[in-house]
């Protein structure tokens, strides 16, 4: 009997059980589907790794601020700047029409060009690289807002293009040249970091474009003799490869950094020794606060600091391809997708060689490694994946139905804008030319022969004359037909 009543009661907490989790399944579903749901999700990532990335900088910058004899908190406001400069271009890029960016990302893009050319003779050199305008307190890189361009740019070239993509002429002529003339540009200052992230935008247009899997095929073996080459190259880039492939070979040396960060990794454990105590930010670990910010936060917040922060790029990546899966305007597909790939991909590679997976390549942590330039561009970035997400079919029916709701309100967004796809133009039919003239000679070729025999044969017919019996048998055939039969007319 009391085994019967422990069943029983088994039974019931499973029913429950399943009920509730339909219950939440039931709920989720209901919010993912209402119209404005990826512009939320969008806010809410953007607002987590922001305030993230503010405490982490903090903790990491504190140690980098005495030693340089300043405030403990100059780095951190320094980067809180920045953070207010990017929330500004954040709200910009959220106001501005698509349709405007579209049409100026061409002039945008040789505005980068041009930039790229004279950071090489006028730029400032930092950490090896000329690719810095310094103008007072002031430090611009001009390669993270040529990214931006190319995508703009790149995707609005393959769209126009999309009847002839089939062709490898036009799927890879004029994207592929420009690209690689950015390329050759950040090379020359030099800067691998951005290099790579640039092939990885170059490889997100072409996959969401429809290139043929033989393209990607041959950029990998391309890719990898070009890193082969560039490694030999510069000694540095050398030695990252040789740290990489054995770090304990010379622990105090090459190797040095890519051992701290996994020693920071390994001491944080499940929860971390806490928010602003961990010692490797003592000088340990070289650029904490840049490339290395995630070893930090192994470390003070331990293995569950790492995968929030995983979580979060995860839910971008989800969030952004769900964005281009449910427009319609081709454009912002192909934007939103490059520019999730983009975010996303430089996150992956950052924590990849924090944790030894791939060769130091100095791409920082999107929002929450410190720096100037590279954290406002994201915060543009995310901007327009924002606006991208407003630009969803059932989101502008909403928005301009229902009015910009509270938060639209506040940031006075206008109502976007409702795509119409281009119309299709009939194919024209030929007009037939016109006939030649009844002159003689007017005629050429052979139309104009046919025309002249007609006119000889016409001419020929008149001047034959009729014979008396049939001009007899034609008047009489005429009044035949004018008069009705003598026997039809007796009929009753």
């Amino acid at each position: 009997m009391t085994a019967t009543l422990s069943t029983a009661e088994e039974r019931k907490r499973a029913r429950e059980e399943r009920r509730k989790r339909a219950s939440v399944y039931t709920v989720l579903t209901a919010w993912l589907g209402r119209p404005l749901a990826s512009f939320h999700l969008v806010l809410a990532v953007f607002g987590l790794l922001t305030v993230l990335g503010l405490v982490m900088v903090l903790s990491a910058s504190a140690v980098v601020s005495i030693q340089s004899g300043q405030s403990v908190y100059a780095v951190f406001k320094k980067q809180l700047l920045f953070v207010l400069i990017g929330a500004v271009m954040f709200w910009v890029a959220l106001r501005l029409p698509l349709r405007l960016m579209r049409q100026f990302c061409g002039p945008a893009l040789a505005v980068c060009f041009a930039l790229l050319v004279l950071v090489l003779p006028f730029g400032a050199e930092i950490n090896g690289t000329t690719s810095w305008f310094v103008i007072g307190p002031i430090s611009f890189q001009p390669i993270e807002v040529a990214k931006l361009a190319l995508v703009l740019w790149g995707a609005h070239v393959l769209v126009q293009k999309k009847a002839v993509l089939h062709q490898y002429r036009h799927l890879l002529v004029p994207l592929v040249p420009v690209a690689l003339l950015m390329f050759a540009l950040v090379m020359m200052q030099p800067d691998l970091g951005g290099t790579v992230t640039l092939v990885l935008v170059l490889f997100a247009l072409l996959w969401f474009a429809g290139a043929p899997m033989r393209i990607f095929g041959a950029a990998a073996i391309g890719g990898v003799a070009g890193i082969l080459v560039l490694s030999l190259n510069k000694a540095y880039r050398l030695d990252r490869v040789v740290a990489f492939l054995n770090p304990e070979k010379d622990p105090d040396g090459k190797g040095h950094q890519a051992l701290q960060a996994l020693y920071a990794l390994a001491d944080g454990g499940l929860f971390g020794k806490g928010l602003g105590q961990g010692p490797s930010k003592w000088r340990y670990l070289p650029n904490v606060h840049n490339d290395f910010i995630f070893a930090l936060i192994g470390e003070e917040l331990g293995f569950l600091g790492c995968m929030l922060v995983l979580g979060l790029f995860a839910m971008l990546a989800v969030v952004g391809l769900r964005i281009a899966a449910r427009n319609i305007d081709p454009w912002i597909r192909m934007v939103a997708a490059t520019l999730t790939v983009w975010l996303v991909g430089q996150a992956a590679i950052n924590i990849a060689y924090v944790v030894g997976l791939l060769p130091v390549t100095g791409i920082t942590l999107p929002m929450i490694s410190a720096g100037g330039t590279s954290i406002v561009v994201t915060m543009f970035v995310f901007g327009v994946l924002a606006n991208c997400a407003r630009h969803e079919p059932e989101s502008v029916a909403a928005l301009r139905s229902q009015g910009p709701g509270r938060f639209g309100r506040l940031m006075k967004l206008p109502a976007p804008d409702v795509y119409n796809p281009p119309q299709k133009r009939k194919p024209v039919r030929p007009s037939t030319p016109p006939r030649a003239a009844g002159r003689r000679g007017s005629g050429t070729g052979r139309t104009g022969t046919a025309e002249r025999q007609l006119q000889e044969r016409r001419r020929t017919r008149r001047s034959v004359p009729i014979p008396e019996h049939r001009r007899e048998h034609r008047r009489s055939a005429r009044g035949r037909a004018g008069h009705p039969r003598a026997d039809e007319g007796g009929r009753h």
